[in-house]
């Protein structure tokens, strides 16, 4: 039994600003492990996208998507997919705006179209664009991310839109990410603890935005960046540095975890 699991989201927080794990957070995570601590990735990104992460950081376990993937030890938990028909919904009134959305599952994702914000986006992500309107319709697809600038404040729109059938989170300023209604990260952790038997033990939380907040409600202790939004510090039982002086150390040390 582990004395307890330790989740960390990573753009802002495990990462640092070169979307890179830094040597030190590496040595910490190797020190958790030693101290029979189980390590988890939690994150807005599917597992295509960190596998090279899980290795260099010696993580196997990881609740991807927003929650609509988990994974335990390198094996598949349970994965939360889409229906064809609401996809071809939201997607339909995405399109009114010519916004573009992304078609995600944990091998891959493909584009509805290409646009200057789609460029700019995977581009920053350092992802090749594919562009296939059409694949969701014979591809199991289990998140979305549907393009909208946040000064569009089509945040509260979509919600209103497709209540009950999606949930949103803010990704970054370009876009929401879009799961099954009900799926977050809460529910992707809870899930995990509650299938290996964990659901008793300690856990901590390190995240720095919005998609993150979920997290904070469920772990016993959530952890801010320094660099975090002023809602996830609000909620945190303790903020650390950044994530560019070495957040993830300080925090784990603060709580005697290595």
């Amino acid at each position: 039994m582990y004395k307890a699991v330790v989740f960390f989201d990573l753009d802002g927080t495990l990462f640092d600003n070169d979307k890179q794990v830094t040597p030190a957070s590496i040595k910490a995570i190797a020190q958790l492990k030693a101290n029979n601590i189980l390590p988890v990735i939690a994150t807005g990104r599917s597992l295509f996208e960190i596998t090279d992460t899980l290795a260099q950081a010696g993580i196997d376990s990881c609740v991807c998507a927003d929650g609509s993937y988990i994974q335990v030890a390198g094996r598949p938990l349970k994965t939360e997919y889409l229906k064809t028909a609401d996809i071809t919904a939201i997607t339909e009134y995405a399109q009114k705006a010519n916004l573009a959305v992304s078609y995600y599952n944990p091998n891959g994702f493909v584009v509805s179209h290409e646009n200057k914000l789609v460029r700019a986006n995977y581009h920053e992500l350092k992802e090749r664009i594919t562009v296939a309107p059409e694949a969701y319709l014979t591809t199991k697809v289990n998140m979305l991310f549907v393009f909208s600038q946040e000064t569009d404040k089509q945040d509260d729109v979509y919600r209103k839109q497709f209540d009950g059938t999606f949930s949103f989170y803010r990704n970054n300023w370009r876009g929401l990410d879009v799961v099954k209604y009900g799926v977050s990260k809460r529910s992707g952790i809870e899930y995990l603890l509650n299938h290996t038997d964990l659901e008793n033990v300690p856990t901590y939380g390190f995240g720095d935005f919005y998609n993150d907040l979920p997290m904070f409600d469920v772990v016993k202790t959530p952890i801010a960046m320094g660099n975090a939004v002023p809602e996830m510090k609000a909620k945190a039982a303790w903020v650390t540095t950044s994530n560019m002086d070495d957040g993830i150390v300080n925090g784990l040390k603060h709580y005697n975890l290595i």
